[in-house]
């Protein structure tokens, strides 16, 4: 019911909110050694979603490691300005994706009380 009411929006606001923990994360561990940078192909992601599978295995399944522009001598392949603007992108995404479910619910909801 809830993808026939939600459509794609309800699997596309949980595949963003787990992009955005992942890229959170890079940001935090931007001064780690080592650390290797990821980030969660969308695209894939919601495509293993709505494929039926759960939403951990779709964003696990479609994680990667980020190639670095320029190599970091402690092995660290975040890039500030990278991880910062797939970050905005991603919470302007997850807002617009946010802004298409309330307005459904409030159509359901005036729907509901017959407006």
């Amino acid at each position: 019911m809830n993808e026939g009411l939600f459509g794609i929006h309800g699997a596309a606001l949980e595949v963003r909110a787990q992009r955005m923990n992942v890229l959170g994360s890079n940001i935090a561990n931007a001064g780690t050694p080592g650390y290797k940078a990821r980030d969660i192909d969308f695209g894939a992601a919601l495509a293993e979603r709505l494929g039926g599978n759960d939403s951990e295995n779709a964003a696990s399944r479609a994680t990667v490691y980020r190639i670095p522009t320029m190599a970091s001598l402690d092995g660290n392949t975040v890039e500030m300005a990278t991880e910062q603007a797939a970050f905005a992108e991603n919470a302007v995404a997850y807002t617009a994706t946010l802004g298409f479910l309330r307005g459904r619910v409030e159509t359901v909801t005036r729907a509901i009380r017959g407006e």
